[in-house]
């Protein structure tokens, strides 16, 4: 959940943005398995061979596969909350250990830069009065087009209001 969205106003538009982590918890498992099964064979193999110091390598092996995984799944737990009332755009970025941040927008001074065609190094950037954010760096980059283009079509119903 986002902590404490400030508006009282239905949403016009919301995301919740996450990282993509292609390997769950079961594959990860599966994986770490294999990866102990074979260190744990071709250090056999070693030892078998009077190169005992060679086992502590394999074991130092896995131990610093299975940490890189752990920073990934923490990474990993980093979202970002884009909602748009008619009267304001609220971003808060949610790390882990680390305090929530928040930046707001008035909708019509907004401007959301997006490179089209995207590129790998492209950026959503939220800009206005000053304050530039950037948003869903860890997106691909056609999902940041898409979200870009989203934001966009929703920040245009804000601005223009259906006449009535």
């Amino acid at each position: 959940m986002p902590h404490g969205f400030p508006s009282g106003q239905p949403a016009v538009f919301r995301a919740v943005l996450h990282p993509h982590r292609s390997l769950g918890p079961r594959g990860f498992r599966i994986l770490m398995g294999a990866l102990v099964a074979v260190s744990a064979a071709v250090g056999g193999l070693f030892l078998a061979n009077g190169a005992w110091p060679v086992l502590g390598f394999f074991g130092l092996d896995v131990l610093l596969v299975w940490l890189a995984f752990q920073a990934s799944y923490r990474s990993g737990r980093l979202y970002e909350t884009v909602e748009l009332t008619p009267e304001r755009l609220t971003v808060q970025r949610v790390e882990p250990a680390r305090p929530v941040r928040t930046w707001t927008f008035q909708p019509y001074w907004l401007r959301v830069a997006m490179d089209d065609p995207p590129q790998h190094h492209s950026h959503v950037t939220l800009s206005s009065r000053g304050t530039t954010v950037i948003v869903g760096s860890f997106l691909s980059p056609p999902e940041r087009l898409d979200f870009a283009n989203a934001l966009r079509r929703a920040l245009d119903r804000v601005r223009r209001p259906p006449a009535g």
